[in-house]
């Protein structure tokens, strides 16, 4: 009577077979995976790794895109130690991340723990989403005919109510505050929706036992919601401070820059001397250093907020 064959391993086979049938499936796992992920692998490389690792060399050149790059070595980086204009861009964009992320990750939150309370409507949140689906450059010029101090539907309400008109893209004391609420509103919907995902993550057990033990909604917040948040609060964190940084859309589309210097961000600068002063050199220098720097952020953000620890085990 012929036996049966088992596609199960033999934990029976001496252990040297089970060691090479072993390392054959792990060879094949790793094959496997290596192939699914060889299509992004080439794309990093060929769009983002290859034009850095580009960037960083002509950093070090005197290339004003006409002729072949003159290399130059540190001269660029030296330059920048003395560019006034180079510091107070960088000002305008530590000032503009200032107006941007708190109120950004707040408003967020809040709508996300009113969402969780208040409905599970999965149409509400999609009307939530609905500002992050629409592209910056098309946000931009939306509010830029809805605050203009003529025609503006904003400035309208605001003068039928007695509080008169305001420029608020050539006003200097309100063009980055107007350009960070622009982004704010774009944005906070998306972040509501990350922060609302994280709560489904809480089990929902601590709140019933803090209950018992009589703890209050803002006591069950702090102690419970905004511990077991924080790997979504990171997220959210380094995710909108990069961002930020990178600032550019909404300011070509609106103030260019202006007015005078008020809203002239890094990557505004940056782009002012690659392709109106035609100094790629020099550009690709700040950008490196601009690189670097959301590199140092993003390891001060993470160590700071604990991002490799988990309060749920």
């Amino acid at each position: 009577m012929p036996t049966k064959t088992s596609i199960l391993p033999d934990h029976s086979a001496p252990a040297v077979d089970r060691f090479h049938l072993h390392k054959r499936l792990t060879e094949r796992e790793g094959f496997c995976g290596w192939l699914f992920i060889t299509p992004a692998l080439v794309g990093f490389t060929l769009f983002y790794l290859l034009p850095t690792i580009r960037a960083f060399y002509i950093g070090l050149t005197n290339w004003n895109l006409l002729r072949a790059p003159k290399f130059v070595g540190l001269d660029n980086y030296q330059r920048l130690l003395g560019d006034g204009k180079f510091w107070s861009s960088i000002w305008v964009t530590v000032l503009y991340v200032l107006y941007n992320i708190p109120i950004q990750t707040v408003l967020g939150l809040l709508i996300a723990v009113l969402l969780k309370r208040l409905t599970g409507s999965v149409a509400m949140r999609s009307i939530m989403l609905a500002p992050f689906l629409v592209s910056n450059v098309i946000a931009a010029m939306i509010w830029f005919w809805m605050l203009d101090p003529i025609l503006g539907f904003v400035n309208f309400l605001l003068q039928s109510l007695g509080l008169g008109t305001h420029a608020f893209f050539s006003d200097e004391n309100l063009a980055l505050p107007t350009i960070a609420a622009i982004n704010i509103w774009r944005h906070m919907g998306y972040c509501a929706l990350l922060f609302y995902t994280g709560l489904q993550s809480i089990p929902e057990h601590l709140y019933e036992a803090a209950r018992i033990e009589g703890a209050s909604q803002w006591k069950m917040f702090s102690s419970i919601t905004l511990p077991l948040l924080r790997p979504t609060v990171v997220f959210v964190l380094v995710t909108s401070v990069i961002g930020s940084f990178q600032i550019f859309d909404t300011i070509a589309v609106t103030t260019q820059g202006g007015p005078g210097t008020a809203t002239r961000t890094i990557v505004w600068y940056i782009y002012q001397e690659a392709f109106s002063s035609m100094r790629m050199g020099y550009a690709s220098a700040m950008s490196t250093v601009l690189f670097l720097g959301l590199v140092v952020v993003t390891l001060v953000q993470m160590r700071v907020l604990r991002s490799g620890e988990s309060d749920l085990g």
